[in-house]
């Protein structure tokens, strides 16, 4: 979310060059930062992909101003090619360590692979910018070159003849999924929040088949299967769709009733049959006994309910409110749709207290629904697609460019990633204490709280800009210090957190992201919390 207008287009020159720059010097800080703390040849390995990641990001954005780039990608930003390129190998880097730490073997070599993958699509985004950039930029092709020899055959010599095979798989995975969905979805995505969507939803739907074919062998969490079956089932479900709807009018009455059986037949035929196979018990009566186990997690539920409830009337009233204006065009303000944000503050703080696997499973939820509710809205099934499109339509802001709208969910995955991502076989051990304990809270502190008091004071109170943006000093300052008042109503409020006097990180890394969130053009909400994340877990 931005704070005030939209940030400069490609074409607009220096301010732009300026604001690219100090962008790339944070995310510089934050690979040196990792590679001092992690030491290896893997950490190694980031920092050269970071070298020419941010080399490689210039002919992007030179493709995107000619609009010569192969895909129609989002313009109202640069191509983002380096903060994105860094975001899996870091993770994969400190979950490594992490989980050495912890003893625990199979998520280290997990780690790894999570890393390696980041890298190989990485490195193909590269490849296929250098590939299509005429005339060859020679000096950018020799420093990638000797970036991507050094990776490959430092994997080659660190990773099994399974994981190699592994990597590859997904990366041709994402090979596929940047041609279909790239060409289906014009203008949804840059080229780094591409790299980064695709490049996670590849690796899911790799571990995802993986798991599926040794499942006799597995041993895995059924939270983490749940979450892997309902993401892959969506997107899938999405292309399938997609693919339909380009041979028949989607508006119709008859295309509706098919859609939602075609739903059915794929959630009860296909999706519920995977998850029990994986869980080896019914998908649906494990839910149930799941939601519905202690007295609190009703309690949480009700309480939930009750904020989406007041979400569905602020839409309402807001749309109210632009029936009743003379201009057609009325959009609702920043502090509106910050509403939003307090909202999702208030819903994941007592779950992360309370019951952390309640909120695994109800973001997973959460997030199914999201994107069937957008499947509606995108190919107008009727009776709710048109609706929604008159509704939605006033939270728009100039990042929703492209066919869909994708805010609410980037919000969403925001706030859930940090939950999600967190290997709890290698939290049992006390390896996430001091600052790592934070770890949970990366969303509700970068997205919840940090950008919406930055978005808010921002807009209506900054006078002194970022140099190259329309980000204030006073919005990025005050964002600083409402992250740490929340941390320091975290440790009163949940007596889990014990930060062992590790307040010096905890600040750098919040300065650190805020500094990003005020330079960067890409979609904070996803970019943000993965960055305080890794941060915070190193």
């Amino acid at each position: 979310m931005t704070r005030e207008c939209a940030p400069p287009t490609p074409g607009s020159g220096a301010p732009l060059s300026g604001s690219v720059l100090a962008e790339a010097a944070v995310v510089f800080v934050v690979v040196l930062s990792i590679h001092a703390a992690v030491w290896d040849r893997y950490s190694w390995c980031a920092v050269a992909l970071a070298v020419q990641a941010f080399y490689v990001q210039y002919k992007w954005d030179r493709l995107l101003q000619q609009g010569s780039a192969v895909f129609q990608f989002r313009m109202s930003a640069n191509s983002g090619l380096l903060p994105a390129s860094v975001v899996m190998p870091l993770l994969g880097l400190v979950m490594k360590e992490r989980c050495q730490a912890a003893g625990n073997p199979y998520f280290e070599r997990f780690g790894i692979v999570v890393a390696a993958t980041g890298m190989a699509v990485a490195l193909f985004s590269s490849v296929l910018a250098l590939g299509i950039t005429r005339p060859v930029p020679t000096n950018t092709c020799v420093i990638s070159g000797l970036a991507g020899g050094v990776i490959i055959y430092i994997m080659k010599h660190s990773l099994s003849v399974g994981e190699v095979i592994e990597v590859l798989e997904a990366l041709l995975i994402f090979v596929y999924l940047n041609m279909i969905l790239l060409y289906l979805l014009p203008r949804c995505f840059t080229p780094g929040e591409a790299l980064l969507v695709l490049g996670g939803i590849s690796f899911m739907l790799n571990q995802l088949i993986k798991r599926s074919l040794t499942v006799v062998e597995s041993q895995g969490d059924p939270l983490d299967f749940f979450l892997l079956v309902v993401v892959v089932g969506m997107v899938l479900m999405g292309i399938f769709f997609s693919t339909l709807f380009v041979f028949m009018d989607s508006g119709t009455w008859a295309s509706s009733i098919f859609f939602h059986l075609m739903t059915c037949v794929l959630g009860l035929g296909v999706v519920l049959p995977w998850l029990h196979r994986l869980i080896c018990r019914n998908p649906l009566l494990w839910l149930f006994q799941f939601l519905f186990q202690t007295e609190t997690r009703v309690y949480l539920l009700a309480y939930w309910c009750l904020l989406a409830t007041v979400a569905c009337l602020v839409v309402l009233y807001q749309n109210a409110k632009r029936s009743s204006s003379e201009s057609k065009k009325h959009q609702a303000p920043t502090i509106t749709r910050k509403y939003f944000h307090f909202i999702v503050v208030a819903t994941y703080i007592p779950g992360i207290i309370l019951d952390r696997p309640l909120l695994y499973v109800a973001a997973t939820v959460c997030l199914a629904v999201f994107i069937f509710l957008e499947y509606v809205r995108y190919f107008r099934i009727k009776p709710l697609g048109h609706t929604l499109r008159s509704l939605l339509s006033l939270f728009l802001d100039e990042r929703d460019s492209g066919p869909l709208i994708l805010t609410h969910i980037y919000l969403l995955l925001g706030m859930s990633l940090p939950i999600w991502l967190v290997p709890r076989p290698c939290t049992q051990k006390g390896s996430l204490g001091g600052a790592r304990a934070l770890v949970p809270y990366a969303g509700v502190l970068a997205v919840g709280v940090g950008d919406t008091v930055a978005s808010i004071f921002g807009s209506t109170m900054g006078e002194i800009r970022w140099p190259g943006t329309k980000k204030t000093f006073e919005g990025t300052m005050t964002s600083i210090f409402a992250q740490i008042i929340s941390v320091a109503l975290i440790l009163i409020f949940d007596s889990g957190v014990d930060l062992n006097y590790s307040y010096a990180w905890i600040l750098g890394s919040i300065s650190t992201v805020s500094l990003l969130e005020a330079y960067t053009t890409q979609i904070d909400n996803l970019l943000l919390p993965l960055y305080l994340l890794i941060l915070l877990m190193a």
